[in-house]
């Protein structure tokens, strides 16, 4: 997690608090909003592939609120688990993927964002991998300029102001420059 999320992560949760206590009491549990935070990330790919970036965005920013929370509503009211943690981390994979392969399939008789889309999905995957398969060795590696949170901010924005080209290069850049930290760190650790 880097810094400035780091910073972040504390106020968020204080604000959100309150939602998350509401939630809490109607029942909700941090399972149900992982897949409502799918459904909207899958909501907002089909606007995306429709050429619809700025609604797209929207129900973007509506999913990855729901991730969020969803670590708020575990953490504060005793409801980890196992199995919420290894499906969280399932469906964050398949809410980085499908927006970035909807964009693909708009641009798709564009050769450069197609093959642009299709790297971008592929390596913000391998930042995910690499992390993880650094844990299962025993090492823990939590480097890298781009992870999760700041990659989706990045496809937030751009999307929201239709500079989607420029998104993809960032997320690119920051991802690859984040597997080859992460890679480092491993080497260095090992």
């Amino acid at each position: 997690m880097s810094q400035i999320v780091k910073n972040i992560k504390p106020v968020f949760e204080e604000t959100v608090f309150p939602v998350v206590k509401l939630l809490n009491k109607i029942g909700i549990t941090p399972n149900i909003l992982t897949v409502t935070g799918l459904i909207l990330v899958g909501i907002s790919s089909f606007f995306i592939l429709k050429g619809n970036f700025f609604v797209g965005a929207l129900f973007l920013i509506a999913g990855n609120l729901c991730d969020a929370i969803d670590g708020v509503l575990a953490r504060r009211f005793n409801k980890s688990s196992t199995f919420g943690a290894f499906l969280d981390s399932v469906i964050d994979r398949i809410s980085d993927f499908l927006p970035l392969i909807a964009i693909g399939i708009f641009y798709i008789k564009n050769d450069y964002m197609l093959i642009l889309s299709i790297y971008t999905a592929f390596i913000s995957l391998m930042v995910s991998y690499t992390r993880a398969r650094a844990e299962g060795l025993g090492i823990d590696c939590k480097v890298g300029v781009l992870e999760r949170t700041e990659r989706s901010v990045i496809l937030i924005l751009t999307l929201l102001f239709d500079i989607v080209t420029i998104g993809l290069i960032a997320i690119a850049i920051g991802a690859t420059l984040t597997v080859f930290q992460r890679i480092y760190c491993v080497y260095k650790n090992s």
